[in-house]
């Protein structure tokens, strides 16, 4: 018998301040602050702890989340941890959400799990729903770009599993400029559009500026959603001082490495921080609207490790407005 006082109610109030985006030309919208599965999602975590950040995100308007067939560790328990939240918590809520996996690292061994053949693609996302105990994603990417395999195949892939119903919209991932505008035109013929590609953008990783590939979804309708906001946390008071002794650095060197805290990353922290300050905001809200200023970014994916983290984060759509002085400086700090 189900704990009647656990049984999960979300909040009434919940789209009183998120801000929704359209995602390019498409019917869709994104909430501006996504969640991202990428980290503390998978075996090594806390089950009861993902489910309240998971709680705390749809509480403050937080609709879509997004996810991988290989996000963990291990492979896939991201999603099968996705998968008995949604089933226990948010049943009744599934048409309020967006559901979003990929595919196109290396989930199983052998030729055909990796990549980006539709062998493979398939096959994933046929697991992926499995794992999520879904019908259907509403969002399924390629997740990263196939030297060897036609991109004809790739995009093909993706037109079937849309047309099939295992997934609504096709999307794209760590897509440069030239391959995305090759994408779309593959796609366009079959009818079958990509409305969004997922790139890492922040203040301090500014590549989707410098390979142009902002300025192409902007002026061809295309979303971007941005992942690593935060810079895997640089963007945070958290290292404003030097590694603090319970960072994940040193504990998991799979993303942030010690070497990436220079003093000259420091000073540019500090100096950002002051900015922020003088804002009103943390330095993590004010580098998250610092990404949403413009409008060509529908949505900032953020990745967290406990509910207070989200309910900082959310606080970034409430100003994203920044002065022709504010960005100059900003601009400055990283040597742009």
């Amino acid at each position: 018998m189900a704990d009647i006082a656990n049984v999960y109610r979300a909040d009434g109030s919940r789209y009183g301040t998120m801000a929704y985006n359209r995602v390019g030309r498409s019917g869709l919208k994104f909430p501006a602050v996504s969640l991202g599965f990428w980290h503390n999602f998978g075996s090594n975590g806390n089950y009861d702890n993902m489910k309240a950040m998971c709680r705390t995100a749809f509480d403050h308007g937080i609709t879509q989340f997004d996810l991988a067939n290989n996000y963990g560790p291990v492979y896939g328990s991201a999603e099968t941890n996705a998968g008995r939240i949604l089933r226990e918590d948010f049943k009744p809520y599934r048409d309020e959400l967006v559901i979003a996996s990929k595919a196109g690292y290396d989930m199983w061994d052998g030729p055909y799990g990796n990549w980006g053949s539709k062998k493979y693609l398939v096959a994933s996302c046929d697991q992926s729903l499995k794992r999520l105990g879904l019908d259907y994603v509403d969002i399924f990417y390629h997740h990263r770009m196939d030297p060897e395999t036609p991109l004809e195949e790739t995009m093909e892939a993706l037109n079937f599993i849309v047309k099939s119903g295992r997934a609504l919209y096709a999307a794209i991932s760590n897509y440069d400029r030239e391959h995305t505008a090759r994408a779309v035109a593959i796609m366009k013929e079959l009818r079958c559009p990509l409305i969004v590609n997922q790139r890492r953008y922040s203040i301090f990783d500014r590549t989707i500026e410098q390979d142009g590939v902002k300025a192409w979804c902007r002026e061809n309708g295309m979303g971007i959603i941005a992942f690593s906001p935060l810079a895997q946390g640089l963007l945070t008071d958290r290292y404003l001082d030097g590694i603090p002794a319970d960072s994940r650095i040193g504990r998991d060197g799979r993303f942030l490495k010690a070497e990436n805290l220079t003093e000259e990353r420091l000073r540019q922290i500090r100096a950002l921080n002051d900015i922020a300050r003088e804002r009103g905001q943390t330095l993590a809200e004010m580098a998250l609207a610092w990404i949403l200023k413009d409008g060509d970014v529908c949505s900032v994916l953020i990745g967290a490790s406990r509910p207070e983290q989200i309910l900082d984060n959310v606080k970034a759509v409430q100003n994203c407005g920044f002065t022709e002085e504010e960005l100059t400086q900003i601009d400055g700090i990283c040597g742009v």
